[in-house]
């Protein structure tokens, strides 16, 4: 699922011999649990606890006291999801997905859904809470990542899939998957199957692969079905126990499906926790509800135990009430949430902080930043500003949920093109905008900011959260970064004296920076491997945390060099490469020549240039190929300035080419790159 991206809650799985780190992770998780046995339990092996305490004890009765015998070999322990509950039911044939409409369970034994949880007591379709736009985000987001990654996988999936959500207020997020129709809800799902319908056509052509050659018509209306279960159930219960029906007055829109029945002579007895599912169909839910009931008082036996208020959600007057809006709609049911913002403010208040240098306090939470420029002790300042993003780098960060580097590369985009003009970054703003405003990924996301922010040694001062719901896809988020920055008037770069004979000195970048991820992500996908594939030059980490890595921020390593006026122009090695990047600091009339055979070609661009087949050159003009910034200085300077970027820096340098007086780039021994 992570590797598909498809949303679901966090979780961690633990096997029968780790119970102690099992309940350690309930103690100090921060969020309440479900505890799951990942095998077969006849629909039982599922527990709801409401307190740290009741999760203990339940994580002993599974792996301990072992109640879910083999089934509980394995456990999951997942973060307890609110908001109302639906399964979908959908055929496929590997390539096409149809969903039936939406149903919604009942599984508590207990009226107002108290008691324990049991394998359905009754359910209704299709279910209201259940909206067009949320359908379609689910086949969008779930149901097609979900047959389609499974076939890419080499595990097609074929037939029926039932899938359990809830709909919280990020989404609908996946529950559980099932390979089979759904118990109760199948019975009211085929109930709305159009008489025109044909389940065994339907599911042969799923085995065929033409689903899209058959229709599956749906009747208007609804469909309920109840569920009679034993006396004591979910619980022990006795077996045995004759079962009489007055098949007289059973309504004719009523069906009877067995299930925990069997035959003894001529009687129909129990032998089963539920027993018998009472289903009607009618035009409206109401009648629909009138008649099953009916169906349920023609039906008797000892100890018949069933829910008398299936469908009470939908019996609201529209679906806004059945997520408990009793009254006019507020901001937080229309998908932002004001409380979630402060939550985030007060969250990266200590980040923020680590960032003040003078001039800023770097206290946030007003309406706008303040700088005082006269502080930093500039005499004839002149300001310099920049805007950058971090492209699709972002669609790796979020598809494998390492969220804390890419403000770092927010920051370094803008700061790093700072430098090119010679100023000192002072302070930082920034923009995160979302469907629906995840505190915990934000908080990661802006201690990256503030990180890069530190490294560049300028403050954060502000920013702006945007939540704007329907804008994104849920739980991708988009990122933009503002760099303000100063410079003396008589040391802003590049100079009017670079001339043909000066010499380039290229500083090492910390890998692919974050530029060419478009072209990365294809590569990726050609070559077979995934994000959580072991990184193929690094096997201590994953592919994806290895493209990850953050831009270099070169403002304490360069900016000394520079105020010392060893430096005439620089180039920040960004989209373009060397190729598009180094002749905007050149003066008319002049060139340069880049010698690639002067440093090594890190393992991340030979596995590009390997797994994409991509031409030198082209590598030239779209990465930087382990050159992340490009400075220009007089064939005098060149022992001092390396010294001092040595001295003030940890990245290598290296002499790597020449200004000429031909315009252009020449990209002289590139064909070192693929040896």
């Amino acid at each position: 699922m992570a590797r598909h991206s498809i949303p679901t809650a966090q979780y961690k799985t633990f096997k029968s011999n780790q119970v102690e780190a099992a309940i350690d992770y309930v103690k100090t998780c921060g969020h309440k649990v479900v505890l799951k046995a990942s095998g077969l339990a006849a629909g039982k092996g599922v527990l709801i606890p409401e307190t740290t305490e009741e999760a203990v004890d339940g994580l002993k009765e599974i792996m301990v006291a072992n109640v879910f015998g083999s089934a509980g070999d394995e456990v999951v322990v997942e973060e307890f999801l609110e908001g109302p509950e639906i399964s979908i039911l959908a055929f496929s044939d590997g390539y096409t997905i149809i969903p039936l409409p939406a149903a919604q369970d009942h599984k508590r034994i207990g009226e107002g859904d108290t008691g324990p949880n049991t394998g359905g007591m009754g359910a209704y379709a299709p279910a209201p809470v259940a909206t067009p736009a949320i359908l379609e985000q689910i086949t969008n987001e779930t149901l097609k990542p979900t047959i389609d990654g499974m076939r890419r996988d080499g595990f097609p999936f074929v037939g029926c899939l039932f899938t359990g959500f809830m709909l919280t207020s990020n989404g609908p997020k996946v529950l559980e998957y099932n390979v089979r129709f759904g118990d109760p809800e199948t019975e009211a799902l085929m109930l709305l199957l159009d008489e025109k319908a044909d389940l065994a056509a339907i599911l042969l052509a799923c085995a065929e692969h033409r689903l899209d050659s058959v229709s599956i018509p749906i009747r208007p209306g609804s469909a309920v079905s109840v569920i009679l279960a034993s006396g004591g159930y979910p619980g022990s219960y006795p077996k045995g126990k004759p079962i009489t029906f007055d098949e007289q007055n059973i309504p004719n829109n009523v069906v009877v499906f067995h299930a925990g029945t069997s035959q003894s002579g001529n009687q129909v007895v129990t032998s089963g926790g539920r027993v018998i599912a009472v289903t009607a169909y009618a035009p409206t839910l109401q009648e629909a509800l009138d008649a099953v009931y009916k169906g349920v008082d023609c039906i008797y036996f000892e100890g018949k135990t069933y829910r008398h208020d299936i469908a009470h959600r939908a019996l609201k007057t529209s679906a806004i009430e059945q997520t408990g809006v009793t009254q006019g709609l507020t901001y937080a049911q229309a998908g932002v949430s004001v409380d979630a913002g402060n939550s985030l403010v007060e969250a990266i208040k200590p980040f923020v902080r680590a960032t003040r240098r003078r001039g800023a306090d770097a206290e946030i939470g007003g309406f706008g930043g303040v700088f005082d420029l006269k502080a930093t002790g500039y005499k004839d300042p002149v300001l310099v500003s920049g805007t950058d993003g971090v492209g699709t780098k972002l669609r790796v960060a979020v598809d494998i949920g390492i969220h804390d580097t890419v403000g770092i590369d927010l920051v370094a985009m803008s700061v790093n093109d700072l430098l090119v003009q010679g100023a000192e970054p002072l302070y930082f703003l920034d923009y995160y905008g979302c469907s629906k405003l995840e505190v915990s990924v934000a908080t990661q996301v802006i201690k990256g900011i503030a990180e890069g922010c530190r490294q560049a040694n300028c403050a954060l001062i502000g920013g702006e959260t945007a939540e704007m719901p329907g804008m994104y896809q849920l739980g991708d988020y988009d990122l933009a970064g503002f760099a303000v920055g100063a410079v003396e008037r008589n040391q802003i770069l590049p100079k009017s004296d670079i001339v043909p004979g000066d010499v380039l000195l290229g500083i090492t970048s910390s890998g692919l920076h974050s530029n060419g991820f478009s072209l990365v992500r294809k590569i990726v996908s050609a070559s077979g491997l995934s994000y959580l594939s072991p990184c193929p030059w690094n096997s201590q980490m994953t592919l994806g945390r290895a493209l990850l890595e953050p831009t270099r921020i070169y403002i304490k390593q360069v900016l000394p060099a520079a105020q010392a006026g060893l430096i005439k122009g620089m180039s920040h090695i960004t989209g373009g490469g060397f190729v598009e990047n180094i002749p905007r600091v050149l003066p008319k009339g002049t060139g340069c020549f880049v010698d690639a055979s002067t440093w090594e070609l890190p393992p991340v661009f030979k596995f590009l240039m390997k797994h994409g087949g991509v031409e030198p050159l082209e590598m030239a003009r779209t990465f930087n190929n382990g050159i992340g910034m490009v400075v220009i200085v007089s064939k005098e300077n060149i022992g001092a300035t390396i010294r001092t970027l040595k001295d003030a820096g940890s990245a290598d340098v290296y002499q790597i080419g020449e200004v000429t007086q031909k315009d252009g780039v020449v990209m002289n021994n590139v064909h070192v790159w693929s040896s």
